[in-house]
């Protein structure tokens, strides 16, 4: 196991939260380590936490008022979170691991408050490293970890990616690489020349920004 991979704060949604996080659910939550990020950036008073492994979960407890440890999909969430109270969902490389993301996304938009948020990571699967073994080399083997993890079930471009998080009702704020491309790396340079139209190639993940409508 790489128990870096569930110990990293992912950091980079935090330009995205919404001004105020009270309460956030975060679903393959890990450790915790990204929501005990959200508390030090926002006043959050309740921090639901969902993971599929016990052994990670029970490291998670102390970042949490509530813990479910299990599928997320058969978590009864809505027995416990009243609807039109979460600030803040997060998805963070973990809706691909689904037989339907497109029900857990409907669930978590009805526990959203009017300007709460979903936030979303996934794979890109026109990632152009992955395309060029698929011409090439016919490679799509499943792997322990990466675009082709053997426990993903669900693949996502960009748009698709955009359409999941807002199957709901819930209006896009953005969506783009979680990777930056540096002016001066090659994959910077080419972007550049090309107006910015190879990031949907150049990119490894997506993220996606929803937000709830106001009422």
């Amino acid at each position: 196991m790489n128990n870096s991979y569930f110990d990293t704060a992912r950091t980079e949604i935090m330009p995205h939260l919404p001004a105020q996080v009270a309460r956030i659910l975060d679903l393959g939550c890990g450790t915790g380590a990204t929501t005990a990020a959200v508390r030090k950036a926002r006043a959050v008073v309740w921090a639901g936490g969902v993971e599929y492994l016990p052994e990670v979960a029970a490291k998670a407890t102390g970042n949490f008022e509530r813990l479910w440890v299990g599928d997320a999909a058969a978590a009864d969430l809505e027995a416990e979170i009243a609807p039109g109270s979460l600030d803040l969902a997060l998805c963070l490389d973990v809706l691909e691991h689904m037989v339907d993301p497109w029900t857990m996304v409907k669930r978590l938009t009805a526990l959203l408050a009017p300007g709460g948020r979903l936030i979303v990571s996934v794979p890109n699967i026109r990632n152009y490293r992955f395309i060029m073994g698929l011409i090439t080399r016919g490679d799509f083997r499943y792997r322990d970890f990466g675009l082709l993890d053997r426990t993903h079930l669900r693949f996502f471009v960009k748009d698709t990616a955009a359409e999941l998080a807002t199957c709901g009702g819930l209006r896009l704020v953005s969506a783009a690489s979680i990777q930056t491309f540096r002016a001066y790396e090659p994959r910077g340079i080419l972007n550049a020349l090309a107006l910015g139209r190879l990031e949907g190639f150049l990119a490894k993940q997506w993220l996606i920004v929803a937000e709830k409508p106001p009422v």
